[in-house]
Order: C-alpha cells, then structure tokens, then sequence
C-alpha cells in the first residue's frame, strides 16, 4: 500500500496590508466600528454631566452601588464554584444512581433568566406564600406574624437566585476540563500516598483552573449585567443606579458616567481572567488515557445524587413547577389573556430581526476572515466580539445618542429637500432594541461560524477557485451548505437570548410596546405574580430548545474526545470500557 501524502493546509500571510481594502474587508470594519460606536459615544455623553455631577455620584449614588456590586459579585462567584466545581467532579469522574441523568439535567436552570427565578421566589417564599403556609400548617402556627423565614428581598436573597442560575457556566467548562484530564496525573498521586479527596484538590483542581476561571468570568459578567432579579430583590447595583438615574431622574449623562464605572468594572474581569489564564498553563503528560469512573453505591451513591438535585431544585424544578400552577390556577380563574398573543408575537418579531441581523453582521465578519486571510479581519472580529461583554443597560445608554443624532440629521436633510419629516425613526422604534440585541450577541454567530468555518479545509477554496468559481459563487456553493448546521445554531441561542433579555428592552422600546419579558417585569413590580406567571413560562420552555440543544452537543463532544483518547491511549485494548462505567 502506497503511503499516504499529508498536504499541509496553505498558510496566509504573517502580517501584510493589502494595497487596496476589498469590500469585504471594509464591510468587517465598518460592523466593529459599529459595536465600538457605543461605548465611544458612552464617554462622550458622560462628557456632558455638568462639573459638579462626578462629586454628586461619588459622594452619594456609587459608594452604596459599589458595594452591593461587590458583594453581590463576591457571593455569586464563591457560591456558584461551590456548587458547579463538586457536581462537574462527581458527574465526570463517578458513576452513582441517576449520574446519565444529572449530566444533562444540571444544565437546565440555563433556560430560566434570572429574573424570572427571583419572580417566582418572590411569591413561593411570601408570608402567604405556599412555603411558609406549609410551615405554620405543620408547627400549628395560625398568624403569619409569628414565623417569618429571612425575607428574599436581601442581597442573600439574590445571590441564592443568581448563583441557582448561573452555576451552568462553571459546570459546563469544569466538567469538560475533568472528563478530559489524563488518569496518568491522578494515578501516580494516589501511589505516591494522596487519598482521593488530595488528589482531587492538588492535581485534578489545578489542572481544571483555567476552565474554571473562564466559566466564572461569564457568571460575575451576567451578574454585573442583571437588572430584573437585582431590582426586584432591592438590591441596588451600578446596573439598577444606571437605569434609575436615567429613566426616573431623567438625568442620561449621569447614567453615562456610572456606565462607565461599571465598564471600567467588566474590562478589569476580563483583563483578570485572561492574566490568570497566562499565569496558569498546566499540561497533562504521559497517557492521553481518560480515568475511569468510581462507582460510589450506598450513602455515597445516594449523597452525590441528592448534591447534584440541590442545584436543579432549586434553580429549574421549584421555578417551573410555581409557574405551572400559577398559570393554570389563573386561566382557571379569568380564562387565557389575549395580550400573551400580541406580546409573543412582538417578542419574536423582535428576536426574528435582531436573529437576521446578527447572522449576516457575524457572516460578514467570518466571510472576512476566510477570504481576505488578512490578519485586520481577524482583529475586526475580536472588536465586534466585544458586545456581549457589554451589559445591556451600559449598551442601550451608549446607543441612544448617536442613534438620535442620526435620526435628526436625516429630518433635517429631508425636511431641506424634499419637505419630509421622518421624525425618531431609528431611536424612537424598534430598530434600536434589535441593533442593540443583535451587537448585544453578535459573538455568538462569529464564534459559531468560526467554528463551522474551522472545520471546512482551505483546499476546497482553492479547488473551487482552480475550476473557475468565483469566490461569490464558492461561498453560496459550498460554504453556506456545509456551514448550515452553525448557521442553526447560532440562530437558536441569538433567537432565545434576545427573547430573554430584559435590561436593553427596558431602556431602548418604543413607548407602548411590551414583550414577554417587560410583561414579567411589570407585573413583579406591581405584586401582581399570577398575572405575570403565564408569558414567564412561555419564557422558560422556549429557553429549553437551546439547553437541550447545548447539552446533547456538550455530550456528544465529551465522549467523542474521550473515545479518540481512550482508543488510542496504548494502555487501554480497543473497545474497551472502563470499570464501573455507569
């Protein structure tokens, strides 16, 4: 048999501006320039604030913001390592009753925004809610006044919802780093005398740092980002200061300044988290073998099960099931609200442009990158991954000016030639919520298509090129085919990410608008839960699409990266399975 020839995939150049920009490439810069436009006019407007604002905020509104942030972020971040670091170890390296189960099932508080956990915690946790009735129906307490559990409304009481929440992230990156270590690491530390509780901690730990830290980062960025659990649970944040100050004191440059106090805040987590990462680069050596897991059986087997539905109880099932009942207990009562209709339907209209918009802004980009080659493309693509770094409310304050002052020079140029007056068209509709959403979750098409893009070899290009296509032609004829399943992707979680976002929907809607999510806001604000209770399940159970979607993905990878290294591990025969796989 003939040896096989190994062609190298074609290298693009270190470094070299091209004599003239194609189109492409100035289509890429000018989509970066669009999502750097916000956070340049952020300082702009800040720039307005009279003289004596700074002292204001420093003396009265950013001392207090700046705490209940810190705290918040503090309690969140130890919290959600607590609870993800231990159920990514045992799902990964264990084998206990219901493990197949919890795999996926730890994943699905994902599917349930943060504000509409607090939502439901508001009622569920009331003096006259279900859980404190029970209780004084059990003690034969008659008055509400003599028990009293510690009031939800507390920073402890955010923290509990936004940790229940988040936690995914970290078990998400956690338990891809612990299923993916080397069991040569471990091995030679339990011969060498560490008990399995030490080996964990001094190699099985260390080696999953920097997921670890990457995971994190994204929960202290959607903590810092979150407006509805935040507010509703009394908790005054830089994120609630921006939008009080701007929409009840009508005072934007003031909301400009503390947005760029908490810019300041995300740039230092994302500069922390990309030192700790530099200074921490560990590599497994020896068999590319992955452990095999322990089979914990007895109070062991059922002490891991009841850790890992701690998590899923409180985060998914105790939400899910107090929305169900307040739904139906509502219909019940009043019959089906017709609004849901009108709002579901405006909701996905909002999600459908912004989804569009997105895609084709992230297939320039990517488009860019594949076909110039250019190292500036792939600059251009980092700047506009920048937007989901950005928390809403800090976006929507950066996007209002320029928006309106390209609206009232388009009146003014229309009025001078023509007579026509376009009034707020881009700032006073909608088309501002879906720019703002799709430069929002612009990072989420790029990364997709990259990785789609990462997998299609640049010889197919040059194949096509060699018969006479034209790159247009290449890109309709073979790319997008093959890039169909990113494509998809992409377009669910971008879909279901702006259904859910509530802090740019808040600030940048047309006056009488309402969403789904402005609904559930409204009606916590008001006390009115049941009212609310129906478009928050709508909510949640479009938000599951994606979370089974990412757990089956996450799944299929996991064993497919396990099953290459274990095949090919010389330590292990072929096919065979590890001891007490479960």
């Amino acid at each position: 048999m003939a040896d096989a020839v190994l062609i190298p995939e074609p290298r693009p150049a270190r470094f070299a501006l091209p004599g003239r920009f194609s189109p492409l490439l100035l289509a890429a810069g000018l989509v970066a320039l669009i999502v750097l436009l916000p956070l340049i006019a952020l300082g702009a407007i800040a720039a307005e604030g009279s003289g004596d604002m700074w002292p204001h905020l420093i003396a009265t509104v950013l001392p207090n913001a700046l705490m209940e942030t810190g705290l918040l972020l503090l309690g969140v971040g130890l919290s959600t390592l607590a609870v993800a670091v231990p159920c990514a170890w045992l799902v990964a390296t264990c084998a206990f009753p219901g493990r197949r189960v919890f795999e996926w099932a730890l994943l699905l508080p994902l599917a349930v925004p943060g504000y509409i956990v607090a939502f439901s915690y508001l009622d569920v946790l009331h003096p006259l809610g279900p859980v404190q009735e029970a209780l004084r129906a059990v003690l034969g307490i008659a008055s509400p006044r003599d028990l009293r559990l510690p009031d939800v409304r507390s920073t402890g009481g955010c923290i509990l919802v936004l940790s229940a929440v988040l936690y995914p992230y970290v078990y998400l990156s956690a338990r891809a780093s612990f299923v993916l270590q080397s069991a040569a690491a471990l091995e030679v530390a339990r011969t060498l005398g560490a008990s399995r509780w030490r080996a964990f901690l001094k190699v099985g730990l260390p080696l999953a740092r920097p997921a670890i830290v990457a995971g994190l980062t994204l929960v202290l960025l959607e903590t810092l980002g979150d407006i509805g659990a935040s507010e509703f649970l009394g908790v005054r944040t830089l994120t609630v200061s921006i939008y009080t100050t701007w929409v009840n004191r009508s005072n934007l440059p003031g909301a400009a300044q503390i947005a760029l106090v908490m810019l300041t805040l995300v740039l230092a987590l994302i500069l922390v988290e990309r030192a700790a990462r530099r200074a921490k680069r560990f590599v497994a050596t020896g068999s590319a073998r992955p452990q095999a897991p322990t089979r914990l059986t007895g109070l062991s087997g059922l002490g891991a099960a009841l850790f890992c539905a701690v998590p899923v109880t409180l985060g998914f099932v105790v939400p899910f099931v107090h929305l169900s009942v307040s739904a139906v207990r509502r219909m019940a009562e009043t019959g089906f609200p017709e609004r849901i209709f009108g709002e579901a339907a405006t909701t996905a209209l909002i999600a459908l442009a912004a989804t569009t918009l997105a895609l084709s802004l992230g297939l320039v980009v990517t488009l860019a990158q594949r076909l110039s080659r250019a190292p500036l493309a792939s600059g251009f693509a980092r700047v506009a991954s920048l937007g989901y770094a950005v928390p809403g409310t800090v976006l929507a304050v950066g996007l209002l000016s320029p928006l309106a002052g390209f609206d009232n020079a388009l009146d003014h140029a229309l009025r001078q030639s023509f007579g026509i007056s376009t009034g707020l068209l881009i700032s006073g509709s909608g088309a501002a919520l879906v720019l703002a959403l799709a430069i929002r979750f612009l990072a989420i098409p790029i990364g997709g298509i990259e990785a789609g893009y990462a997998k299609l070899s640049l010889h197919l290009d040059m194949a096509a090129r060699s018969l006479g296509s034209s790159k247009p032609r290449t890109v309709r004829r073979i790319h997008l085919p093959l890039l169909r399943p990113a494509l998809a992707t992409a377009a669910l979680l971008v879909f279901v990410d702006a259904m859910k976002e509530l802090p740019a929907t808040l600030l940048l809607r047309p006056l009488g608008l309402e969403t789904l999510a402005t609904h559930v806001y409204g009606e916590a604000a008001r006390g009115t839960y049941e009212d609310g209770a129906l478009a928050a399940l709508v909510i949640l159970l479009v938000g599951l699409g994606p979370v089974i979607l990412l757990a089956r993905m996450s799944a299929s990878a996991l064993r497919s990266s396990a099953g290459r290294a274990r095949s090919s591990s010389p330590s292990s025969p072929e096919g065979a399975s590890p001891a007490g796989a479960d």
